[in-house]
């Protein structure tokens, strides 16, 4: 296990659709083992793999108290989010230093393939579904900013480049 660099905005990585996983193996094993141990030294409460410059559909997302609870996911999909809507501060550590209030639904279903390599559906609540949902758009090749306006969207961009 190791802790991973971040890839930097705005690396085009950032913006590229990750791949499907076509099978639980070893390798994705591993990569998630990664994906945690990275997760955890942020801290954070999930991560995609393609923040780490792996340009698979994997995520972990760990929203528990204790840590230690984190879902291993490949290829999560949303099937169904609720209407009920939820804010939190969002941020990257791809773009460290800058953050921004983001509405997403309070809960989602979603589907993926489970850390055994099975078919699984599960329901996530409050900043669980907060984060599964953040990971997602990383995996669709879309950052958090982008569901801002435009111009608070600049700002935002503006503000992280005057703090590198």
């Amino acid at each position: 296990m190791a802790v991973r660099p971040f890839v930097p905005w705005p690396d085009r990585r950032l913006r590229t659709p990750a791949a499907e996983v076509k099978a639980v193996t070893e390798a994705e094993q591993a990569i998630w083992e990664d994906m945690i141990e990275t997760m955890d030294a942020m801290p954070g409460v999930g991560l995609a793999a393609v923040q780490i410059g792996v340009m698979r559909r994997l995520a972990v997302v760990d929203a528990s108290d204790t840590r230690g609870q984190a879902v291993r996911m490949a290829n999560p999909e949303i099937l169904h989010s609720s209407i009920e809507m939820r804010d939190h501060d969002e941020a990257s550590p791809n773009l460290p230093g800058v953050h921004a209030k983001i509405s997403r639904p309070r809960a989602v279903t979603v589907r993926f393939l489970n850390a055994d390599g099975e078919v699984e559906e599960r329901d996530f609540v409050g900043l669980w579904a907060t984060s599964v949902q953040h990971q997602v758009d990383h995996l669709d090749g879309r950052m958090y900013f982008d569901r801002l306006s435009k111009m608070k969207r600049d700002m935002l961009l503006r503000r992280a480049a005057k703090r590198r």
